[in-house]
């Protein structure tokens, strides 16, 4: 599954030939009453929660997406002392991530 996100695909315009990158959509992340929840520490950082709770670094935006509020602006790091939810199916998310981005 996430070995496909190193995939970015360059699309190329079949007028101009011109190459461009595909701009890539993330879905909306339904709740679950198997999602995790863990209050934040100053450490924490979206690809390194990815890592522990997915074991890919890539898989950050799926934690980001679920968290709109509390991720700082432009970072990878988390306001310390927010509880964070950690989506527990990150297959189905990845699949839907798959479905809009074709």
């Amino acid at each position: 599954m996430a070995e496909k996100l190193r995939n970015i695909k360059i699309k190329r315009d079949q007028i101009t030939k011109n190459r461009y990158y595909k701009n890539i959509e993330y879905p909306e992340i339904p709740l679950s009453e198997n999602d995790v929840y863990i209050v934040s520490k100053s450490t924490d950082r979206l690809d390194l929660l990815a890592k522990d709770y997915y074991n890919d670094i890539r898989l950050w935006w799926v934690i980001s997406k679920a968290n709109p509020n509390k991720v700082k602006r432009d970072s990878f790091f988390i306001n310390p002392g927010q509880q964070i939810r950690i989506p527990s199916d990150v297959e189905a998310i990845y699949n839907l991530f798959e479905k809009i981005n074709k």
